[in-house]
């Protein structure tokens, strides 16, 4: 505990979560990301997938925190984000011609993104959210492609984009949670942290 409050633990790598969770004044006491495999199962829905995940990479960051005794009793948030159309799953594109592929399906149509978080309480029990946004990307001409592959934001990212970046202006409509396509719906996880007694709010008097 630190300063009445349970300790915090994020078990994730990404820089856009970590952003996300100081955007609201929360900064986890650690990181610690666990490496998965995130093939998608035969057959699994995008939400089961990203659900799945979610609920995995928590549970190994609680794995890791358990060899700390400092991190005794912490709260585990974890998050995975995962792209389709239809109940085609896109990758976390690894390649140019990968990322070129998603950005071409992508264009001038709706996508859905599904985005899971999971929190493991003080208790040790899980609890879980899932949020699924509709975004709509306008139609992209060959070089719009070609730039965003030169500039390199695709790399790792589901669908090969990232919104908060360039391919914002791909964006012609967004209807739910535009932190969830960044990697962590706000509200969703405010609302979590706050009920397992992590005080959300508490200190932004001194933030401003």
């Amino acid at each position: 505990m630190t300063k009445d409050r349970p300790k915090l633990v994020l078990a994730s790598a990404s820089p856009r979560r970590l952003a996300l969770l100081e955007q609201i004044g929360v900064a986890p006491d650690a990181l610690l990301p666990a490496s998965l495999d995130e093939t998608p199962e035969r057959n699994e829905r995008p939400r089961t997938l990203a659900l799945r995940l979610a609920e995995s990479k928590a549970a190994a960051g609680k794995r890791l925190a358990d060899q700390d005794p400092a991190l005794e009793g912490a709260l585990i948030l974890a998050a995975d984000t995962v792209v389709s159309v239809g109940r085609r799953i896109l990758p976390k594109a690894e390649t140019a011609d990968e990322a070129a592929d998603c950005l071409r399906l992508l264009s001038g149509r709706a996508h859905r993104v599904s985005t899971a978080i999971g929190l493991i309480t003080r208790k040790g029990s899980l609890r879980s959210r899932l949020v699924e946004t509709r975004v709509r990307f306008k139609r992209l001409s060959e070089s719009e492609i070609d730039g965003y592959l030169a500039a390199g934001e695709w790399r790792g990212k589901a669908g090969a984009y990232a919104i908060q970046g360039l391919a914002g202006c791909f964006v012609a409509k967004l209807s739910g949670s535009y932190g969830a396509v960044v990697g962590l719906p706000l509200y969703e996880t405010a609302n979590l942290l706050t009920g397992e007694g992590y005080p959300v709010h508490r200190d932004w008097h001194s933030k401003v």
